[in-house]
């Protein structure tokens, strides 16, 4: 499993977060020269924390999982700035997404340096730690990013239920690392709510309009695999609550992680760049 998650977290840090970073532009919210800054020089701090991965836990690993942390606090120091800046006071939903999307890496971050390092962090052993890097590169990052373009491109109810309900089911989960599987298990239930709805408003209403067949094909594939892997999420979380059978981390890391991953993920960001081409 450990091959896996390194993997599935290797593909978070070179190509997710900065080919996702450039969505983060929209004309109401051009990218200040810090966030332009940060996506160039991306590609350095992505490599070092891909290395830190493959590396034996020690000194080595961890001073490459701290360069990697340093750019991801980068973003959530951006994050703050940007909401401090925001007008109105309180963000609109689409925008709250955007500001999770900012600030969920360094969560990631700070857990890999702790694992690489091979510190209990808060008294959580290494393979949670381990498993909460590729969580918040990905149910943090990518979805809430993904809930938030899709608000701005489907307004109404629906949209807005998603960009809110994917940064609040991404919160709750964290707090059911410390207060418990209940909570844990209720942020389960809000964000599997909030991923549902994204992949309908994703086939229903933005694979349609799609200029060309691969982008409509890249949406398909994003929104299917994003509606079957949420429920083995769902089924984990379930599971832990309540000691009813669940599938073994192994599994979820080859099934919910990897489908998370590629087919959701890589696919959806993919698309939406594509989207955002055409647009232009």
């Amino acid at each position: 499993m450990s091959v896996l998650v390194s993997m599935i977290v290797t593909v978070g840090m070179l190509a997710i977060v900065p080919l996702g970073l450039r969505l983060l532009e929209t004309p109401e919210r051009p990218a200040t020269a810090g966030l332009r800054a940060l996506r160039r020089l991306w590609p350095l701090p992505g490599l070092l924390g891909a290395v830190s991965l493959w590396l034996p836990r020690g000194a080595p690993a961890t001073a490459l999982a701290v360069c990697y942390a340093l750019a991801t606090l980068a973003l959530a120091l951006l994050a703050v700035i940007r909401a401090v800046k925001s007008r109105p006071p309180l963000p609109a939903p689409a925008e709250v997404a955007a500001l999770t999307a900012l600030v969920t890496p360094s969560i990631a971050g700070v857990a890999l340096v702790a694992e690489r390092w091979g510190h209990h962090l808060l008294g959580f052993d290494l393979t949670t730690l381990r498993l909460t890097v590729a969580h918040f590169h990905f149910a943090g990052f990518a979805a809430a990013l993904t809930a938030g373009l899709v608000c701005r491109t489907v307004p109404g109810p629906a949209g807005r239920f998603a960009a809110l309900s994917v940064p609040l089911g991404t919160l709750t989960v964290l707090i059911g690392y410390f207060t418990g599987e209940a909570t844990e298990l209720a942020g389960a239930v809000v964000l599997t709510a909030g991923m549902w709805t994204v992949a309908v408003l994703t086939w229903r209403d933005i694979r349609p309009g799609a200029r060309d067949r691969c982008t409509r094909a890249l949406l398909a594939v994003s929104s299917g695999v994003l509606a079957a892997t949420m429920v083995l999420a769902l089924s984990w979380a379930l599971g832990e609550a309540t000691g009813l059978p669940r599938p073994t981390l192994t599994w979820m890391a080859a099934t919910h992680g990897l489908g998370n991953a590629l087919g959701f993920a890589l696919c959806s960001i993919l698309s939406w760049r594509r989207l955002k081409e055409t647009a232009a």
